[in-house]
């Protein structure tokens, strides 16, 4: 039987684990085997959710061209329970870029990106991205991860609800 398509309470339900697990300092490969459940074979679900958290983050420590996190070195900074080879170092680079630009606005068409990885593995490394983001975010606002994921989880899940986005939006001028 196949598995039902994913649903809201899914969303919410990976990003409270992941979240969670961040907070209690636990390493991704452990999440990997709680939130697996939650990915329907030969779908980027979770990794939508992931992204998108990592966009927050990036909001949360208010990251822009005039406050920017460096990405240099990033995954041995802040996920240095994981290490890439290869294929691998472009997945995670591919989910990383991915998440900054969802954070500038942009929507990417994931299923067309991913389908070339010939692989079930997108939602993996838009876990790992969303992690190193995460880590990163609360070392840019000098906080404790737990304290940023505290912070995250009581923001609303997609940008588009974030009243500091429309408000730069509305913001906005013409010369």
């Amino acid at each position: 039987m196949a598995r039902k398509r994913p649903t809201p309470e899914d969303a919410a339900t990976a990003r409270r684990i992941l979240l969670d697990g961040l907070a209690r300092d636990a390493q991704v490969f452990e999440l990997l085997g709680e939130l697996e459940p939650l990915h329907p074979r030969n779908d980027t679900f979770p990794g939508e959710v992931f992204l998108r958290l990592a966009a927050d983050a990036l909001d949360w420590c208010r990251v822009s061209r005039i406050n920017p996190l460096q990405l240099e070195r990033l995954r041995e900074r802040f996920l240095p329970e994981s290490s890439f080879r290869g294929r691998q170092n472009k997945k995670f680079q591919y989910a990383v870029l991915t998440a900054a630009a969802l954070h500038g606005g942009t929507e990417p068409d994931l299923l067309e990106e991913v389908a070339w990885w010939q692989s079930d593995d997108f939602w993996e490394y838009a876990l790992y991205a969303a992690a190193a983001y995460i880590r990163a975010a609360a070392s840019q606002a000098g906080v404790p991860v737990r304290q940023a994921c505290q912070d995250l989880a009581h923001r609303p899940g997609h940008p588009r609800h974030n009243a500091h986005h429309g408000a730069a939006r509305e913001d906005r001028t013409d010369p």
